[in-house]
């Protein structure tokens, strides 16, 4: 009994090169790219900078973008391989089920359902921020019934709740009309990055940079708080979630094999270059201890004087928090989608509309379940979970690599990892140190996950898995 239960359990799902010909074939290597620069450069340039070189690391926060964005390196080369060999729409899922197992698959992908819709909704919240600023400033501003939470003393936070709705028209037109909006959102937040670095560049008193590292590498406080260069990564981890959404785009890329890795490896090297620089410039232009805003970068602009600058950073901030809700929410719906179509979730969401291409189904009933969450939850604390359920599928995308290279010796491997393994056990090592520095409130509330997903998949995955009627 023991014994079938777990070869029911861990069984596989066979490398296909199949396509299911149903979503439509249009993106190319640049727009995967900035798919990737959209889903990236947001919530962590614009807004964890400052927090997190103010709290924790100071000027080192650079420092922590590097160990990061090392850490996501590894992942993104283990992603590469595994989009251009093992492909699918499921991002991590889908290869967690080629080289792991059903149960296995299944977790990552509750996983990913939890990154990708609490990121929407709590990106969401913070774009309503900014918008809402954006409207007082020419005297339009909402009041507070219609931008706040009932938690919070409001009625609904409207804005947040409308703009994941306009997003799931967008995206029910099609993933091309999709991708040109994120071009144009693109291009408009590296300009406003473009004139910030412009006006800090001439402004730097290199006096703000010292001390460089105020709180080490890493170091406890009296009331339990964890600082220093390594707790300032775990925190900025988040400025880098979603350059994987890119590897769920792997059914609707033109040439996705080629594609793919180049979209995934461009876009990460691209916003650690910037990542870097903006912290640099940013610790330069005001000391670093007065960074704790929520809009460190306008802030630290309007402190030096430069308010027109900070007025047009603020618009490339509104541009960016929209890619990124574009882009999560995109990924979102295509693991749903691969859930479906392998019978873990009802069939029920696996349907593609003939006359747009595009999963419907799914996009409306995830919109409508993100908008009234962001309207009515705030969301701060749960955007912690995002941190740790994305490392935890990066450690298991570099593991697969390992696994396949042994299971699937043979292969087609359009792009290999190089020095395998040890860049993937290199992703491993980092990602899982990086978890370990989460709080441990944290760490329950994912556990807590993690049950409900089990309690989920016996109950009906199992039995419905069309593994289980092979």
């Amino acid at each position: 009994m023991f014994a079938q239960l777990m070869k029911q359990i861990f069984r596989t799902k066979a490398v296909s090169s199949k396509d299911h010909g149903e979503l439509k074939r249009c993106l190319s290597a640049f727009d995967l790219t900035l798919l990737g620069v959209g889903a990236i450069i947001g919530t962590g340039i614009f807004v964890l900078t400052g927090i997190a070189a103010a709290n924790q690391a100071g000027p080192a926060v650079i420092l922590s973008f590097v160990v990061s964005g090392t850490a996501c390196a590894f992942a993104a080369l283990a992603y590469a391989e595994l989009a251009a060999s093992v492909g699918g729409c499921g991002s991590a899922y889908g290869y967690s089920y080629v080289a792991f197992g059903e149960i296995v698959a299944w977790i990552i992908g509750w996983i990913l359902l939890l990154e990708y819709s609490v990121s929407v909704a709590a990106v969401a919240n913070g774009w309503s921020g900014y918008f809402n600023n954006a409207l007082h400033a020419i005297g339009m501003g909402l009041p507070d019934a219609l931008t706040k939470s009932p938690e919070l003393g409001g009625i609904i936070n409207l804005p947040a709740s409308a703009i994941i709705l306009i997003l799931m028209g967008l995206l029910i037109k099609g993933a091309k009309q999709s991708a040109q909006l994120n071009t144009a959102m693109v291009f408009v937040k590296v300009l406003a990055i473009t004139i910030f670095v412009g006006v800090a560049i001439f402004n730097v008193h290199p006096e703000n940079w010292h001390p460089f590292m105020p709180y080490g590498w890493f170091s406890s406080l009296p009331d339990g708080k964890t600082v220093g260069v390594l707790a300032g990564a775990s925190l900025v981890f988040f400025a880098y979630v979603g350059f994987d959404a890119v590897s769920t785009a792997v059914e609707e890329a033109k040439d996705p094999q080629r594609d793919v890795p180049i979209g995934i490896i461009s876009s990460l090297a691209f916003c650690t270059i910037i990542y870097v620089i903006v912290a640099g410039l940013l610790t330069g232009i005001v000391p670093y201890s007065t960074l704790g805003v929520d809009h460190p970068v306008a802030f630290a602009l309007e402190s030096i004087g430069y308010h027109w600058a900070s007025a047009l950073v603020s618009t490339g901030v509104i541009a960016g928090l929209t890619t990124v809700m574009l882009v999560l929410y995109y990924g979102l719906t295509r693991i749903i989608l691969a859930m479906s179509r392998d019978g873990l979730i009802t069939p029920y969401l696996s349907h593609v509309s003939p006359s747009t291409q595009t999963p419907v189904r799914v996009i409306i009933i995830t919109g409508l379940i993100m908008s009234i969450a962001a309207g009515l939850v705030p969301l701060g604390a749960l955007a912690e979970l995002v941190n740790i359920g994305t490392l935890a599928a990066f450690v298991l995308v570099c593991l697969g690599v390992i696994v396949l290279r042994k299971t699937h010796p043979d292969l087609p491997r359009p792009f290999k990892n190089p020095f395998t393994p040890v860049f993937p056990v290199l992703g491993m090592l980092s990602c899982g140190a990086l978890m370990t520095f989460l709080p441990q409130q944290t760490w329950t509330r994912f556990l807590l996950w993690l049950g409900l997903g089990l309690i989920i998949y016996f109950a009906y995955s199992i039995r419905n898995s069309k593994l289980n009627k092979i």
